[in-house]
C-alpha cells in the first residue's frame, strides 16, 4: 500500500456556518466514496479556505462523520491571490491506498469545477 494524496475543492454561494458545513462534508464523503477509502485508511485530511471563508472551522464537519472523529484534521487560508475563486473550501486527503496514482479520483464540486478541469472524469 502507497500513500495517495486525493484532491478536491467546492464553493458555497456565501459564508454562513451550515452552508461551509455541508459543502465540507459532501465533498470530503464524496471524495472517500470515490476512492474507497475508509476512515481508517486515511492518514491526515488538510482544509484551505479562501480568505472570505471565516464563519466556520470546516473540520468540525469531518468530525461529525461516522467513524471520523479520530482522523486528524486542520484548517488554514488560502494565499490571497487576486482573481482567485471565492468562497472556495479545498481539501488534500492523503490515504493509504493500492490505487495506481493516475488512477486516483480527484472531486471538484460547484464553481470550483473550474479549477482543475483536466482531472475530471
Amino acid at each position: 500500500m502507497t500513500v495517495r494524496g486525493i484532491r478536491g475543492a467546492t464553493t458555497v454561494q456565501q459564508d454562513e456556518e451550515q452552508a461551509v458545513l455541508q459543502s465540507t462534508e459532501a465533498l470530503v464523503q464524496e471524495m472517500a466514496e470515490a476512492n474507497k477509502i475508509a476512515p481508517s485508511d486515511i492518514i491526515s485530511v488538510m482544509i484551505s479556505t479562501t480568505v472570505d471563508v471565516k464563519s466556520t472551522f470546516p473540520a468540525k464537519a469531518v468530525r461529525s462523520i461516522e467513524g471520523w472523529k479520530y482522523v486528524p484534521v486542520m484548517c488554514f487560508h488560502e494565499m490571497d491571490v487576486p482573481g482567485g475563486l471565492p468562497l472556495c473550501i479545498r481539501v488534500l486527503m492523503h490515504a493509504n491506498s493500492d490505487t495506481p496514482q493516475s488512477d486516483v479520483e480527484h472531486v471538484y464540486q460547484n464553481e470550483a469545477v473550474k479549477l482543475r478541469p483536466d482531472l475530471q472524469k
